[in-house]
């Protein structure tokens, strides 16, 4: 069952939420960093990313980054940038992206249960992008971003958290950039923390979306401390990680697209003709085409897209894993056709996600950039749970969420 807590959450005064707020540290690069916090030192990414201060072209691995991290995290509570909560709450964290929304619980998420698989992956991590994330959690002995769950759906906390997005929030603000709504408020009363809690513990799983590298590295460095500390009792702070879960039913995933240098020494009319081999495909022109359904994909090659369709046998719907369109043009396109044997390491190959469009596929070919781009329908909740539930590990590159989480709207201490 799934253990949870109330935290005292650190966050900024509600005047200064959009100074500080920022994007997730994974989605943008140092200089991208740098130019967004261009002019506001309040901006979250001098934590998050910290070598934005020091000269371009310093390594983000360097000791002294890691170190100002907890640096300016010290500064940001002197200054009152960020503040600590007096009690421990719940908080309610909703996002909005073309005209729907989507309402997660900030809670902290039991350590044990990331170790004992209550807690369900299902994506492999790399340990270098893990040791970076620790590396991280140390410095600051704080979450300073939240990792993203699921939760089966439950009408009580359905219910309740309707309760307080009826009142008015703590923050409300469109980012600038992506034009998503973030929304925040707190969740303070005894009686409903204790209803959270509660619900919580009947979840026989949550599920881990989007984030699996802070999920791994903030309980590891949780099972560190519970180690190191000759007098640990279970119920320290350390032993908690701070995490927003949402109702899988309100999730969507998009999809996660490829785009590939060349193609492994063939013609283009070669090509197609080993791909019909294992797919029908059908030439669909110069207007951009959309897969439509589950083992649907699209193809855009020289100037025109095509619609491949896996022939009846290329794949297995009772296996989990095997059923899926990116295992199916993975071993049959990637690997069989292109010699694209390791999604994580051949440099030939790129991913896209399904937030830039299609179009964003058209234009790194047409650019001569890539010389073939494939498209597939996007995994849904129920395939991601039942795959995390029989032990299964997604391929790489399988799942996009969107919106991202804002960082910086709350930070959980581990003391």
């Amino acid at each position: 069952m799934a253990i949870i807590k109330p935290f005292k959450g650190i966050r900024p005064p509600q005047a200064l939420v959009e100074e500080v707020a920022s994007r997730p540290y994974d989605v943008l690069n140092s200089e991208e960093a740098r130019a967004e916090a261009e002019g506001n030192e309040k901006s979250l990414y001098h934590i998050i990313k910290p070598e934005i201060d020091f000269p371009v072209g310093t390594d983000e691995h360097d000791p002294r980054v890691y170190e100002k991290a907890a640096q300016n995290f010290q500064m940001f509570q002197d200054k009152g940038w960020l503040v600590q909560d007096e009690k421990e709450n719940y908080y309610v964290y909703a996002q909005t992206m073309n005209g729907k929304t989507q309402f997660g619980l900030v809670v902290g998420a039991y350590v044990p249960d990331y170790m004992n698989g209550t807690i369900k992956k299902h994506e492999l991590t790399r340990r270098d992008k893990e040791e970076d994330r620790m590396k991280h959690v140390r410095v600051n002995n704080a979450n300073i971003e939240p990792v993203f769950f699921a939760y089966p759906d439950n009408s009580t906390l359905d219910a309740l958290i309707a309760r307080y997005t009826a009142q008015t929030p703590v923050y409300d603000f469109i980012a600038p950039g992506d034009g998503f709504g973030h929304t925040f408020w707190i969740i303070d009363k005894q009686e409903d923390i204790e209803i959270i809690t509660n619900e919580f513990a009947k979840m026989p799983a949550l599920y881990i979306a989007d984030g699996h590298h802070r999920s791994a590295a903030a309980a590891l460095v949780g099972a560190e401390k519970a180690k190191q500390n000759p007098n640990h009792k279970g119920d320290e702070e350390y032993n908690y990680f701070m995490a927003v879960c949402f109702p899988a039913g309100q999730l969507t995933i998009i999809d996660y697209n490829r785009v590939v240098k060349d193609l492994n020494g063939l013609s283009a009319e070669e090509f197609l003709a080993a791909v019909s081999k294992n797919f029908d495909v059908e030439a669909k022109g110069e207007a951009i085409y959309k897969p439509t359904a589950l083992h649907n994909f699209s193809l855009y090659l020289e100037g025109q897209w095509y619609s491949l369709t896996a022939k009846a046998g290329t794949y297995d719907d009772n296996d989990p894993i095997g059923v899926l369109d990116v295992t199916i043009s993975s071993n049959l396109i990637l690997d069989e056709i292109l010699g694209i044997k390791d999604l994580r390491s051949d440099k030939r190959i790129d991913f896209v996600g399904g937030i830039r469009g299609l179009g964003e596929l058209k234009k790194r070919v047409d650019s001569g950039e890539m010389k073939v781009a494939l498209a597939l329908y996007p995994v849904s909740m129920k395939q991601l749970m039942d795959i995390a539930d029989t032990g299964n590990i997604m391929p790489p590159k399988t799942t996009w969420f969107e919106p991202k989480l804002r960082s910086g709207l709350v930070i959980h201490k581990l003391d």
